[in-house]
Formats: structure tokens, sequence, C-alpha cells
């Protein structure tokens, strides 16, 4: 029998787990294999909820060494996505080329009904978006953005407790996304070409990471624009990212909040971390599964409860499971959910704001 169970975070899962189980798998395509995050499902545990039937990527080389990586026959590799869906019928695509052919993507895939995942951000662009987001609501089409850090319990948790009144109401959020650069961590060549391309990835460490703060704070917000975008960037490691950013700070304004955004390529130690400030207290959601709550007491004492987070539970721990999901009517996602649409083409347009505001040292205005 079909039950609903709410969850805070503006999930509701429509079916039981045993009626997915019984349910052919959702047939995917991957399109591109030059975004390392491509491992992700292709290294991915069997679960039965999807099936890679097809994979596009036109460099040979690199395609057998991931098969070879992996275990899938190069058989089912294409050169283009027209031959791929021809030959193998997608019920979905997740995207791991350039941000740049995201727009080719959606372009041959809303057409023919045809879901699409998109590594993050959604778009180089916020004409790109646009264009994107036509094609989805015209074709009727899921178009769904992944972040690593939307499966990251200690941001629910977060995102329940400032939703709760745990803190009180929301002032500041700070948060920081980044490592110490595409070269110096040892991403491969065909992923360090285009993620250093100030075309094909938009920019530097302010699209990398950027996006994850945009994405987090649009969430945080319930789908409120800021009402100011200000950024800076800087170049300081121009022997390795000689055309792009490699530091940006971005500050988000909202009528009684702001944000700051640190998206570096320059921290001695990868991170993805969160910091939520209320007006009674303050929340850090230190990595994926720690997170700690202070509340306020006298000028700068304070009462701390730290939390040791589960995994959540699937589908809702995984993008492909989500997908899958999503694509079968058992999860439908709030309308500013991490990986939907809406939120994804604010993130967009703080992006751009951004890029804008840096370019100009200018305060960068959105219009609701």
């Amino acid at each position: 029998m079909m039950h609903k169970i709410l969850f805070s975070f503006g999930i509701i899962i429509l079916a039981t787990f045993q009626l997915s189980a019984q349910k052919e798998p959702v047939k995917v395509g991957v399109v591109g294999l030059t975004h390392t995050h491509v491992h992700w499902i292709l290294g991915r545990e069997d679960r039965g909820d999807i099936e890679v039937v097809g994979i596009v990527e036109p460099n040979r080389d690199l395609a057998k060494r991931y098969s070879d990586q992996h275990g899938f026959p190069m058989d089912i590799v294409f050169d283009t996505m027209e031959e791929m869906i021809e030959r193998t019928h997608p019920e979905a695509v997740t995207a791991f080329g350039t941000i740049y052919e995201h727009l080719e993507v959606v372009e041959k895939c809303a057409p023919l009904g045809i879901h699409v995942m998109m590594e993050k951000p959604l778009a180089v662009s916020l004409e790109h978006a646009r264009k994107m987001e036509a094609l989805a609501t015209k074709h009727n089409i899921h178009l769904l953005t992944n972040y690593e850090t939307t499966w990251y319990p200690s941001n629910h948790k977060a995102y329940e407790l400032m939703q709760s009144g745990a803190v009180g109401d929301l002032r500041k959020v700070i948060i920081r996304d980044g490592h110490k650069g595409p070269k110096k961590i040892g991403v491969n060549e065909e992923f360090l070409d285009w993620l250093t391309d100030p075309v094909q990835n938009g920019g530097g460490a302010l699209i990398d990471f950027g996006c994850y703060g945009a994405n987090l704070m649009t969430w945080l917000q319930n789908g409120r624009k800021p009402n100011t975008v200000t950024a800076v960037t800087q170049q300081q490691q121009p022997e390795n990212n000689p055309k792009v950013d490699d530091e940006a700070i971005i500050i988000l304004t909202y009528d009684d909040s702001n944000a700051i955004i640190q998206a570096s390529w320059n921290w001695p130690i990868g991170r993805k971390d969160m910091e939520i400030y209320g007006l009674d207290g303050a929340i850090y959601a230190d990595n994926r599964n720690n997170l700690r709550v202070r509340m306020a007491e006298g000028y700068d004492g304070y009462q701390e409860e730290s939390y040791q987070l589960e995994e959540r539970p699937a589908p809702l721990n995984d993008p492909f499971a989500l997908l899958a999901a999503v694509i079968r009517q058992e999860v439908e996602l709030s309308a500013y959910d991490l990986t939907s649409l809406k939120n994804n083409m604010i993130v967009v347009e703080i992006l751009e704001a951004a890029r804008q505001s840096a370019e100009t040292n200018q305060t960068i205005t959105i219009n609701e």
C-alpha cells in the first residue's frame, strides 16, 4: 500500500521500498568522462535502481583507462550523444563533461523526453541556464544538479535545526569550500584542461567552489534571492591557473541576514564546511558527519552539543538513487531542494553577479 513519509527538509517519499525494488532499473547514459566526479557513478555498487547503458566519450584513451578501472565494456562507449541515444534509449543522462557543454546535453535530450542530471553547477552562464530551463519546461523533463554537499547529513541537520528556530532568527552564514588547487591535488590532464579554462568552466574557484555556497544559501533562505552580491577574486597561483581566478570571496546580503562564501584553490587542507549564526546560538557543520551547536551564555560563553550523524536513508543518500526515485515518481522534490532547477537557476544568477562584481569592483543588485 502506498504511503507518505514527510521529511522536514522538504522531500516526500511516495512509495514503499518494496514497490520500488520491484521496478526495472532506470536506464542511464553517461555523457562525458572528463569530470573526475564521474567515478561516483562508474564506481558505484549495483543497487538495482539504475543501469548505465551507454557512455559518450570521444577520447578513447580516457574511456579505456576508466573501462580498465571500473570494468565496463568498451562496446557501450560512443563518440556522440546521438549514437548513444539511438543505440541504448536511456531514460536519463548524467553529464560529466565541461560546464559549457551542459547546454548541448539538454538541447539533445530534452526534446526526446530524456531527463538530465548535471554535475555542479547547472550552467556556465545565466544565458545558458535560461535556455536549459525553457527546454526542460517545454518538454517536461527533470533537470537536476548534483553537489557533493547535498548528501552531507550535517547540512540537513543544520537546516532542520535552523528551520525549527533552535538558534533563533538567522543572521549570518559562512560557507567555506575548496582545496589546494586542481594541479596541486593532481587532477588528471583531461579534467585540468577545462577546469582552468575560462570558457569551458566559466571561471576558476569562483565557479568551481562558489556554487556550493550559493546552492546551500538559496536552500537555507527557502528560495529567496539575495538583495546584493559583492565579490573579490584573486589569482594567487598564476603558474598553475594562468587564465582563471583561484580565490574568491562572495558576500550576499538579504533583508535581515548575510552570507560570506569563501571559495578557494588555496586552502592547505581540503574543506567543505558551513557555519550558521542565529540570534541565540550557532551551528557548525564541520564536515559530512560532524555537527556542533553552541547556545550563547553571556558575552562569550556558550553551551555546546556535538552530533556524530549517520548517513541519510536511501534514496536520500546518493544522487543516482534520488534521480531514479524522482523519475519513478517515488520522490517529489520541494521547490528549492538542493538538486532542484529553481534553486540552481538562482545559483547561476548569483555566480554571474559575483563574476560581474569582481570584474567591475562594484556591488551588483539582484532584481526579484
